[in-house]
């Protein structure tokens, strides 16, 4: 709620407001880092140069901001697998050993390989089995 002592108040009726002489000031122009008028007459420039300017698009949800789990599709099983370029064998690819802790089912796979994880999505079992591959779930190893 204003007061009626605010510094603007109290200046009120002096020539300067506390902004010292006039001619201090004068041809001093605005203050360029604030920005002004872009949604009037600044709104051209938006456009043109700065299309980004007015943020973001989307929702973004407050349950992925806490979450820690660090995911990987399994599209992105063949690149890995190409790295290790083993001939003949199928390749073990030790995800929890790269930092994931979670394999998803986003996009395909060809080749088969062997992926230990500590969390898989149906889905993305699934695909891997479909290429002759194999998943191994480090939940279900310490419960047998």
């Amino acid at each position: 709620m204003p007061h009626s002592l605010r510094k603007t108040r109290k200046k009120r009726g002096s020539r300067t407001c506390g902004y010292g002489r006039v001619g201090q000031h004068r041809k001093s122009g605005s203050k360029g880092y604030r920005r002004a008028g872009r949604h009037k007459h600044g709104w051209t420039y938006v456009i043109t140069q700065e299309p980004e300017y007015f943020g973001k698009e989307g929702f973004t949800s407050p349950h992925s901001l806490k979450r820690k789990d660090k995911v990987i599709n399994v599209g992105e099983l063949d690149e890995l697998s190409d790295k290790l370029q083993l001939k003949g064998e199928i390749p073990v690819l030790d995800l929890d050993s790269l930092g994931y802790t979670k394999l998803l089912g986003k996009g395909k796979i060809v080749k088969p390989v062997t992926v230990k994880i500590a969390a898989c999505s149906r889905s993305a079992a699934e695909k891997i089995r479909e290429a002759g591959g194999q998943v191994i779930v480090a939940s279900e190893e310490t419960e047998e």
